[in-house]
């Protein structure tokens, strides 16, 4: 090679390098530089099924006002991201099976991986013996279909059906990075579920953030809910006609709030619908399962008193105490976890 030769080949060289060198650059900009909104979205799709009367109507229609109100102004959730589908006869907004298959479709094409879904379905349940629906205009979607059109979606999804009947969703739905929650824990619950009020008004407020961390995760909202639930039908001297699951390890068989042997719950107590506030902790894994633990025992006292005519005193009286001592431990730990 003449010294020319030499000369363009070091020059073709230097430049290469400078242009990985710039490259490399720029690729550490934009990792120093915040995540774009975009990198990391939030859709919702709340669908208000058949009424099947004006006062249903009237219901489902103040509850889903209520629950698109908290995402935009308390989660700043963008409201072109969501979408609301009812029985109030415009034909585009119609909560159809069509309707519902179209804007899952046009989500499944825009979120990536990173991004996050809430479904909520508000209004009647059935079981036909086989599978269970959620009740639509027109033609129903069986829980089966459900799982089909979510199957796809690259992103993490959280389902929550609050209509009766609505038990076997949490089989049909579960998956990774799926979070399934049902307002009814078997096929025989088909009375109208009080769920989807407590668990909208669990995200007001500052009562269902059991860690303090200004923020309610989907398990503190499902676990304000369900003990809602039970005050709900203890206030009326009735026994409940529902009890709500969560699924969130992907098994299937779903526990409730004060199913202290449950592994489900983990996965849900990480899974927010508002973004992070700047310099907001991390969460404390120790601490959610402190909490987690606190809660269950204190829905197990109120199962408690619920059963106390049917037991004997002494019977009662040692389930008593030893809740009440278990509770006091629990306390203890968690007030030491927080001062460290």
């Amino acid at each position: 090679m003449d010294p020319e030769e030499t000369m363009g080949f070091e020059m073709n060289a230097a430049r290469r390098m400078h242009a990985i060198g710039f490259a490399a650059l720029l690729f550490l900009l934009a990792l120093a530089l915040p995540r774009s909104a975009a990198a990391d979205e939030r859709y919702a799709l709340i669908v208000a099924g058949a009424s099947g009367g004006q006062e249903y109507a009237d219901q489902y229609a103040a509850w889903t006002r209520e629950l698109s109100s908290i995402l935009v102004d308390r989660m700043k959730m963008a409201r072109d991201k969501i979408k609301v589908l009812d029985d109030r006869g415009d034909a585009a907004t119609a909560a159809t099976a069509a309707n519902v298959r179209q804007h899952l479709t046009a989500i499944r094409r825009a979120m990536t991986r990173d991004d996050l879904l809430l479904v909520v379905l508000i209004g009647h349940g059935t079981y036909d013996g086989v599978d269970a629906k959620f009740n639509l205009v027109g033609a129903d979607l069986e829980s089966a279909q459900w799982a089909e059109l979510l199957t796809s979606l690259p992103g993490q999804v959280v389902i929550v059906n609050t209509s009766s009947a609505s038990f076997p969703f949490i089989e049909r739905l579960s998956g990774d990075r799926r979070v399934v929650i049902t307002a009814t824990d078997s096929i025989a619950q088909r009375f109208d579920t009080v769920f989807p009020e407590f668990f909208i008004k669990a995200f007001q407020g500052d009562t269902a953030d059991i860690d303090k961390n200004s923020r309610i995760s989907i398990w503190e909202a499902f676990a304000a809910a369900t003990g809602e639930v039970r005050r709900y039908y203890q206030r009326r001297g009735q026994l409940s006609t529902e009890r709500a699951l969560i699924d969130d390890n992907g098994d299937g068989v779903g526990g409730d709030a004060a199913d202290s042997k449950s592994e489900d719950g983990s996965r849900a107590s990480h899974v927010y619908l508002d973004r992070p506030l700047p310099g907001a902790a991390p969460t404390d894994e120790v601490l959610v399962k402190l909490l987690q633990r606190r809660n269950a025992i204190q829905g197990e006292l109120e199962e408690l008193k619920i059963r106390r005519s049917f037991l004997k005193p002494d019977e009662y009286q040692k389930e008593f105490e030893r809740l009440m001592v278990e509770l006091a431990r629990v306390n203890r730990d968690v007030r030491a976890r927080v001062k460290s």
